[in-house]
């Protein structure tokens, strides 16, 4: 990994970071960038293989963000994410642990709270109360 002093600059050499072509402050293209085809391929394969899991960080990633952008552009994001933790595992000599597919609702829990108002639209009664720890 000694080529490459950043995380970005693999990225960029792979092929894995968007385009950004602007003109007036307006995006013209968003096509990712040319770069090392084997290397993009097998990335976007592997983030494809784990999006269908049901527990792991990296498919509530990808489902997370194919509600917003699409499925493909999802598994490019997913597929960059992973080159980025692969380039830090290299340099670093780190070891890597998966957060969770719960991850996201944990960091930020009152973000789920509006399923409550949801369901007082439908005509339901809701109260929420915490789980005591045994």
């Amino acid at each position: 990994m000694s080529p490459f002093p950043t995380h970005r600059r693999v990225a960029c050499w792979a092929g894995m970071c968007p385009g950004n072509e602007q003109s007036a402050a307006k995006r013209r293209r968003r096509r990712i960038t040319p770069g090392n085809r084997r290397l993009k391929r097998t990335l976007v394969q592997a983030a494809w293989a784990a999006s269908p899991s049901k527990n792991s960080y990296r498919a509530s990633h990808c489902r997370r963000l194919a509600g917003r952008r699409g499925k493909k552009r999802a598994l490019i994001a997913v597929g960059h994410s992973r080159l980025v933790i692969f380039y830090h595992l290299l340099k670093e000599t780190k070891t890597s642990a998966d957060l969770g597919g719960d991850f996201y609702d944990r960091l930020q829990p009152q973000r789920l709270t509006h399923y409550v108002r949801r369901l007082e639209h439908l005509g339901h009664k809701v109260s929420l109360q915490p789980l005591v720890a045994p």
